[in-house]
């Protein structure tokens, strides 16, 4: 909220900072508040060059420095707890912005890091342009949601054809090209250099976690197209998430195969989830409401005064409240559906892609991608439904509530280089949605991300249980799991990423299974290292995640 200029700072500024740059001081909050350091110097460059200056600075000073956009993230990729004094937060969001839309065949967008989803899709929808599918907080910055190869929601509905210049995986599999600041050994300082997506090298920047700083990027683009959006809330869990043996029309794969975009979202401890499915839907259905503007469920943003006292209650103690809140809050979804008349609505893409806002409930989560056969969808859900309601009943005979929130499972693909069209394209390493070449009929990604308050009591147990078992459950030739690198993972009784087996030996492993050894972790570890041989893109978390 606050800047604190160098001359009232009360700790000294940053050695021989360029006087022409930005400086002041700024506190660095994660969405959830889970991750917290005050009074961070921070600079906003107004060009790409302006970030060079920043990276030799910081090699010549003994800095780091961390690019921050929408801080709508909960791993601690930007900067953990404890972060030294030594550390420049690089505040993407002032001023590199720049949008350019480019027609033609095959169309692509360029993009600055600091711009948002929201104002990508904005810029595209009047040029004809939109994207297949993209993360439900519009307001995430292009360069976080590259970062982590993040994703939005769908596969193809069945007897639907491939959109050209679209993906069903990754938003990082769309990059036609980038250009980051890396080191110059023949300069012997940091440069901008542009990478097309035939250089090798660009494998490890394509999702880079914070260890690169990409100034713009192009990403492919294919033609806008109008969604229907219908939400429901009278299907019991038991039907939707029933074991493919008695799953019948309104069972999750159903949905998945009659229209491709899928999102479920049950609360613990109540009876029926908010369903919500997209359709691909050229002309305005007759019932449905046609929208104009994204972010059309109001009621979904702002937290109620039912729900506020429910919390405090739950937060004072009270914690066997949890069952009164999931039944308050799905209760306040279906009055809310109803009294905006959202419960079916019609438009461009970018209206109906965008629909939380960051204003919602801050929570904390852990997401797992499992890859497996798109057949086994029901099976993948059904289990993970069975096994969830058990471990809440076992916490509850406790008296124990760790989970206070939902949990959404989606449907998507994975990265396909065909998608990008380009010849010889490269694929993303580090991406969470990257295919197993040893298992080709793993063509389906389903994600089960799992909702709490911050700090709930028993959460991380809880957290770590469940992680235990997902990685148990989905394995062999059925099925494998990654984590999604923006959200919770590796948890001890201390919290999350505090697993050092975890963070330095089984996330490397998922990176190296069934890939060619040129092409893995150890690869993009290699070359995010040359690009950055000192360490200047990186931070404390990211020196044990990816050491150089």
């Amino acid at each position: 909220m606050f800047r604190v200029l160098p001359a009232q700072a009360a700790t000294p500024t940053p050695p021989n900072f360029p006087g022409s740059l930005s400086l002041y001081q700024q506190a660095f909050q994660s969405w959830s508040g889970e991750i917290e350091v005050d009074g961070l110097w921070t600079s906003a460059p107004a060009t790409p060059a302006e970030v060079v200056t920043l990276a030799n600075w910081a090699h010549a000073n003994g800095w780091r420095i961390r690019p921050r956009g929408a801080r709508l993230n909960w791993s601690p990729l930007v900067v953990p707890d404890g972060t030294p004094t030594n550390v420049l937060i690089v505040d993407t969001t002032a001023h590199l912005t720049a949008i350019t839309v480019h027609g033609g065949s095959p169309a692509s967008v360029t993009a600055q890091p600091g711009a948002t989803m929201d104002a990508l899709m904005a810029a595209l929808e009047p040029a004809g342009y939109g994207l297949n599918a993209a993360p439900a907080i519009g307001e995430n910055t292009v360069g976080g949601v590259l970062a982590v190869g993040a994703r939005g929601t769908g596969v193809l509905a069945t007897g639907e054809t491939a959109p050209a210049g679209q993906t069903f995986g990754s938003l990082s599999n769309l990059i036609v090209s980038l250009t980051a600041v890396v080191w110059n050994a023949t300069q012997n300082a940091y440069v901008l250099q542009t990478f097309q997506r035939t250089d090798p090298q660009i494998q490890a920047l394509l999702v880079h976690l914070g260890r690169a700083f990409v100034t713009e990027v192009t990403l492919r683009v294919g033609p806008n197209k109008r969604l229907r959006c219908q939400s429901w809330f009278n299907i019991a869990a038991s039907t939707l998430y029933a074991p493919p043996a008695t799953a019948g029309p309104q069972s999750f794969s159903s949905f998945v195969n009659s229209s491709g975009r899928v999102v479920s979202i049950w609360f613990p401890f109540t009876a029926n989830p908010w369903l919500r499915v997209w359709t691909v839907s050229p002309t305005k259905p007759a019932l449905s409401r046609q929208v104009s503007s994204p972010y059309n469920y109001p009621f979904n943003d702002i937290i109620p005064q039912q729900i506020s006292d429910l919390l405090t209650q739950i937060t004072l103690g009270d914690v066997a409240q949890t069952p009164t809140m999931m039944q308050t809050q799905i209760s306040l979804i279906g009055a809310g559906l109803i009294s905006t008349a959202s419960w079916d609505i019609w438009g461009w893409s970018k209206n109906l892609l965008s629909y939380v806002k960051s204003s919602t409930l801050r929570i904390t989560t852990t997401c797992y991608a499992i890859h497996t056969n798109r057949s086994n969808i029901q099976r993948v859900v059904a289990e993970f439904f069975t096994c969830y309601n058990a471990r809440l009943t076992e916490y509850q005979s406790r008296g124990q509530y760790p989970m206070n929130g939902p949990v959404e499972i989606r449907v998507t693909g994975l990265d396909s280089l065909t998608d990008v069209q380009v010849n010889g394209a490269q694929p993303a390493v580090l991406s969470t949605l990257r295919p197993r070449p040893d298992h080709p009929e793993w063509d389906t990604v389903v994600w089960v991300d799992i909702v709490s308050l911050p700090n709930s009591p028993y959460q991380d147990q809880f957290y770590g249980d469940l992680e235990s078992w997902l990685k148990t459950n989905y394995s062999g030739s059925y099925a494998t799991v990654r984590p999604e690198w923006s959200k919770r993972f590796g948890h001890t009784s201390a919290g999350p990423w505090t697993d050092p087996t975890m963070i330095g030996t089984t996330i490397p492993d998922i990176y190296r299974a069934g890939v060619p050894t040129s092409s893995n972790w150890d690869s993009a570890r290699a070359t995010l290292t040359a690009l950055d041989p000192s360490g200047v893109f990186s931070s404390a978390f990211l020196d044990a995640l990816l050491p150089s």
